[in-house]
């Protein structure tokens, strides 16, 4: 860069990475193109009549609403969090082990300014969440991949890993994992291996990120307790969000861990934003304080049922025959598909002509040359009739690209 700016920008600036999914949302917005590649809530499930009830504490209450809030988040939000990740966290956990957040994406942010130095390594899931891999690489992390199977990350491989790694002087902060139907791969954490990644933590001293956007999304089966309520010590921190339980919109998440590494969140995030909106947080505390969240999740999850058992269908129709394979999620958002002889790269150029769209999976995969012959997609957000064309013209492409049926 040449320019005023380009000389004076940060190393950091001058060295992160924009969001891939975010850069093709130009393409995405086509007219008459379907989209599977946003992490998309369904806008007609939206509780809009019994979210906007709340609407009268801008008048009750607004000499606090309209004021700064606290940095450490609406207390009486915190109070209902507390009570109702209970079950999951394996107890009732205290106020100040609680930070809401703007979104849980602000949660990897803040983590990030706490933990990580330039050069640390994180252990990640190959594939990840790409949008916590930005993060991370932008705080100056690099990464150590563990594959993910059906039963989630292979936990069994990160002892290895970890020893391989000290041995060469690099310094290993934290584990990260998804572990309720996975983003990208769809698989979900057995409970065998939750309790082995907690062994590992605790023996070679490597705290736990434990990210759970989807885990209150879950179609068939019963939940699965937390990593947090597994470990007895104080080395999981554990994230959560409304973004797909309520709203995007609402940009609310929560993370829940010991007192020590909130409260280091905490003083990053005053410097930050100094507080999540008041607003927000007061109107969805009335929704949840009032039973909406828990009588609204049956309708999310038969709604995101039927949708994913659409695109099972189209996939077994469309997408067998070619030679696809995939791994059926319980919940969440999200297919991930392996096409052997297909790069997606190339994939999603000709897919775009098809106006189809959807995101290769290589940039999800933190090491080099992983990802290329797989492709995320979310089937959350179109409907079952819109689905199965998408599915059509993607087989078309894949044919095009000179992949016979079987």
């Amino acid at each position: 860069m040449s320019s005023i700016w380009g000389q004076n920008l940060s190393s950091i600036a001058k060295n992160s990475r924009p969001s891939p999914i975010r850069e093709m949302l130009a393409v995405i917005k086509q007219p008459g193109m379907i989209s599977f590649a946003g992490g998309m809530p369904a806008p007609e499930i939206f509780p809009v009549d019994k979210f906007y009830e709340g609407a009268h504490l801008l008048k009750d209450d607004a000499a606090n609403l309209l004021q700064y809030g606290t940095t450490e988040g609406y207390p009486p939000l915190k109070e209902f969090l507390a009570t109702w990740t209970a079950p999951r966290m394996g107890r009732k956990v205290d106020h100040d082990e609680i930070l809401i957040t703007t979104g849980s994406q602000q949660a990897l942010d803040l983590f990030g300014w706490a933990m990580i130095d330039e050069g640390d390594y994180v252990i990640v899931e190959d594939p990840s969440y790409l949008a916590a891999l930005t993060v991370f690489f932008n705080h100056g992390a690099k990464f150590l991949g563990v594959p993910v199977d059906h039963l989630g990350m292979q936990v069994e491989l990160i002892p290895g890993i970890i020893e391989k790694a000290r041995s060469e002087g690099k310094n290993v902060k934290f584990i990260y994992t998804i572990v309720n139907f996975q983003n990208p791969a769809g698989s979900t954490m057995s409970i065998e291996r939750r309790k082995r990644l907690v062994e590992i933590s605790k023996k070679y001293n490597v705290p736990v990120f434990e990210d759970d956007p989807y885990g209150y999304v879950r179609y068939d089966g019963d939940h699965l307790p937390s990593i947090f309520s597994f470990h007895d010590g104080d080395g999981v921190i554990y994230a959560g969000s409304y973004s797909k339980i309520l709203s995007p919109g609402t940009r609310v998440g929560w993370v829940t861990g010991p007192k020590e590494i909130i409260r280091n969140m905490t003083v990053f995030k005053q410097g930050t934003d100094l507080c999540s909106s008041p607003i927000t947080q007061a109107l969805v505390a009335e929704y949840c304080s009032k039973g909406y969240l828990d009588e609204h999740l049956p309708v999310i999850i038969d709604n995101y049922r039927k949708k994913r058992d659409a695109m099972e269908v189209s996939f077994e129709k469309h997408l067998k025959p070619l030679g696809a394979t995939w791994v059926k999620p319980e919940g969440g958002f999200f297919y991930w598909l392996e096409l052997p002889s297909i790069n997606t790269n190339e994939l999603f150029k000709k897919a775009i002509e098809k106006k189809v769209a959807f995101v290769p999976g290589a940039p999800f995969c933190p090491m080099e040359g992983s990802g290329l012959h797989n492709a995320r997609i979310n089937y959350t957000f179109s409907a079952p009739d819109v689905i199965e064309e998408g599915v059509s013209r993607l087989a078309e492409a894949i044919q095009e690209m000179g992949i016979p049926a079987l």
